[in-house]
């Protein structure tokens, strides 16, 4: 018998129920009861695999990061496989993510706003995910640009987290290539120095 346990397939349903809800309905529109019908399960089943809705929030966002890393790992892939570098990739693939049917922005933006307390568990993890973020899309820029690149990463950074409030805000999945363009305007400059 293997020592690495598989979730149960009933967390996994609760997960995946509770990350669409939260996700198109947003996190304090969706009660427990709705997750629990949705999910099909019995109120015992989530609380014996979550303690508290707060704990499946925190669960959710985890889940969300491992599924929007591997999104964009397979967008960005597929993009250079047709010859663009890291960097074009990212934001081939940011498109990409904006032009989704159900796209309703970032999970993460929109759970720090919904929460609205800095200490909340899911919003400490949601401040780590975006300097992940960050730190992933600063390794991009080193690998397509060079090191001297990195010193705009900072603002390229936030050049991206405004294409993301700018599509869901407008509909409009040009952000990314707004975006794009002006990264690399920051890079040209940067380079020259």
């Amino acid at each position: 018998m293997s020592k690495t346990q598989r979730p149960s397939s009933a967390r996994k349903r609760i997960l995946e129920t509770a990350e669409r809800l939260f996700y198109a309905e947003g996190i304090r529109a969706v009660g427990i009861d709705r997750v629990i019908a949705e999910a099909g399960v019995a109120k015992m089943t989530l609380y014996n695999h979550f303690s508290s809705k707060d704990e499946l929030i925190l669960e959710v966002l985890k889940y969300r990061e491992e599924q929007f890393d591997l999104f964009m790992k397979q967008r960005m892939m597929e993009h250079q496989s047709r010859g663009l570098d890291s960097l074009k990739a990212f934001f081939a693939g940011l498109k990409d993510w904006f032009e989704c049917p159900d796209y309703r922005g970032c999970s993460f933006i929109n759970a720090t706003a919904e929460l609205a307390d800095p200490r909340h568990a899911a919003s400490v993890f949601c401040t780590e995910h975006k300097r992940r973020f960050r730190d992933q899309l600063t390794e991009i820029i080193i690998e397509a640009e060079g090191p001297k690149a990195a010193v705009v990463a900072p603002a390229i950074s936030v050049l991206v987290e405004g294409a993301i409030v700018t599509s869901v805000s407008e509909g409009n999945s040009e952000a990314a290539q707004i975006a794009e363009e002006a990264a690399y305007m920051l890079i040209a400059k940067a380079k020259r120095k």
